[in-house]
């Protein structure tokens, strides 16, 4: 099934410019294809999905996925095998990559499923323990890299790491996930046995849990708030039955009341702007009327011209369109003299 120049502009845009916002790869797709696939949605996942069957054969992938931090979807295209031939073509080193997992390990493995770790605690990050050797025996065996790994090469790695969207900062300041380690590391989730969202099946690393100890239910705040925005009365876990945290849900109806206040002021803010828009208008076109109604006075000097037949005061000519009245009124003046 041979693609079209169409799907190779997704493709290569994709590639080039990375994980791309819902809203960003819908107006790419409505400007490749004329369909917008809000309004056209069969022709939208008929596409993606002749794609994927493409991209199959290079074991590649069209995919769809939600940043926990935010809950907005992103498409890329990400590579579904990871081997020693992926590594290679890595542009970070080896220690690099190992203070990368150490990174994560320490983001995903946190009790509270916050999904983030201080600055402080990612510089601190041992590259010793990513090499696979556990036991103090093998501490000396340690490669000379990750030794001579410094504090400044950690700072500079973390800002590569931001840049290319494998790491992020949150908006309380700390290290997450970025929206590329979602994307690549679905299988490294599984594998670590990293508990996985009862609603959607992701990996849940920014999430809510249950509140009972014996329950490792997590579900993610955008999942939260859809599963329970539809139910009334009790909101407990799907699967103990305990009542589900109420500081989350009431962090879910703090969102909304935000979302409302924000939605709300932008609509104000179009208001204004409208009204500041049409008051301009107003302004522009009585000074664009009074500009023209500057020059042919004709009709109106006529009419103070025969109002002033007793006040024998001399008019002055103001422009040849005047000319044609006061003739005559030079001429009755004359004459009553």
């Amino acid at each position: 099934m041979a693609l079209g120049w169409r799907h190779h502009a997704l493709i290569q845009t994709l590639l080039s410019r990375g994980p791309m916002t819902e809203e960003s790869f819908y107006s790419l797709f409505t400007g490749i294809s004329g369909k917008n696939p809000a309004t056209h949605r069969q022709v939208f996942n008929e596409t993606l999905l002749k794609i994927n069957k493409a991209l199959a054969y290079v074991q590649f992938e069209l995919r769809a996925c939600c940043n926990q931090y935010d809950g907005k979807v992103n498409y890329s295209v990400v590579n579904n095998v990871v081997d020693e031939q992926s590594k290679l073509g890595s542009k970070y080193s080896v220690p690099q990559i190992a203070f990368y997992k150490g990174v994560i390990e320490a983001i995903v493995q946190g009790a509270a499923s916050q999904g983030c770790i201080s600055s402080i605690d990612a510089l601190h990050v041992r590259l010793e323990s990513q090499d696979g050797q556990s036991s103090q025996d093998n501490q000396q065996r340690v490669p000379a890299a990750f030794k001579s790994f410094t504090m400044s090469q950690k700072e500079k790695t973390l800002n590569d790491l931001m840049k290319d969207q494998w790491l992020c900062y949150i908006p309380d300041g700390k290290i997450g996930l970025g929206i590329r380690s979602f994307f690549d590391l679905r299988g490294w989730f599984r594998s670590n046995d990293i508990p996985s969202c009862e609603v959607c099946n992701e990996a849940g690393v920014k999430a809510s849990i249950c509140s009972s100890e014996a329950c490792n239910v997590r579900i993610h705040y955008y999942c939260l708030k859809k599963k329970f925005s539809v139910q009334k009365g009790s909101k407990a876990c799907p699967r103990c039955g305990t009542e589900w945290p109420q500081a989350d849900l009431s962090e879910l109806d703090l969102t909304d009341a935000t979302e409302q206040i924000q939605a709300h002021s932008s609509a104000s803010k179009r208001t204004k702007r409208s009204t500041r828009m049409k008051a301009e208008a107003v302004e522009a076109v009585q000074s664009h009327g009074g500009t023209q109604s500057e020059a042919p006075q004709v009709p109106v000097t006529r009419k103070r011209l025969r109002s002033y037949k007793a006040e024998p005061e001399p008019i002055e000519d103001e422009g040849s369109s005047q000319c044609a009245a006061p003739p005559r009124v030079r001429t009755r003046q004359s004459h009553k003299v």
